[in-house]
C-alpha cells in the first residue's frame, strides 16, 4: 500500500511540475510590446535622472519616446500611452508638444492621474500657475502620490519638470 501511494505521490509532483514548467514556459515567450519596452526604459531613465546623469537619462528617453511612437501608431488613442509620450517629451525639454500630447490624453480620460499631474508639473515649469492649480483640483479626493507630487510642486517643495 505504501508504495502504491508513494507512485502515485511521484506522478503526481511529475506531471505537476511538467504542466507547470510548460505553463509558464508558453507565458515566458510573449513578446513585449513597444509600450511595455517604453515603460521600463521612463523608470530606468528616471534613475539616471535622480542620479544626476541627465545627459545619460536623456538618451534613455529618446528611445523610450520611439517606441512609445510607435505603439501609439500601432493602437491610437490610449491614455496611457499619451501619458508616457507627453512625459518623454517634456523631458526632452519639448514642453509643447508634451502638452499636445497630455491634452490628447486628457481627451481619451479626463481624470487619468498621471496626465493630470505631469501637465500641472508642466504648467508649473512655464509658468502657468493656475492651471497647474486646476489639474490639482482634478486630482483632489483622488487619495493619491499623484495629488500630493503636484501639490509639492506647485508648493515649491521640489521640482521634478
Amino acid at each position: 500500500m505504501k508504495k502504491i501511494i508513494l507512485s502515485l505521490s511521484v506522478i503526481f509532483f511529475i506531471t505537476t511540475n511538467v504542466f507547470a514548467a510548460g505553463s509558464s514556459s508558453s507565458g515566458s515567450s510573449e513578446k513585449k510590446t513597444n509600450y511595455d519596452k517604453a515603460v521600463l526604459l521612463v523608470k530606468s531613465a528616471k534613475k539616471y535622472e535622480k542620479n544626476g546623469k541627465t545627459e545619460k537619462a536623456k538618451k534613455v528617453y529618446a528611445k523610450a519616446q520611439k517606441l512609445l511612437i510607435k505603439s501609439n501608431e500601432k493602437k491610437p488613442g490610449k491614455a496611457d500611452t499619451l501619458n508616457y509620450l507627453g512625459f518623454t517629451t517634456r523631458k526632452l525639454g519639448d514642453f509643447e508638444n508634451g502638452e499636445k500630447y497630455y491634452l490628447q490624453g486628457l481627451a481619451v480620460d479626463p481624470k487619468h492621474k498621471g496626465i493630470n499631474e505631469y501637465l500641472g508639473e508642466l504648467y508649473v515649469a512655464t509658468n502657468r500657475h493656475n492651471l497647474a492649480v486646476e489639474r490639482l483640483g482634478v486630482l483632489e479626493g483622488c487619495n493619491c502620490e499623484e495629488y500630493d507630487q503636484l501639490k509639492a510642486v506647485i508648493a515649491g517643495e521640489k521640482s521634478k519638470y
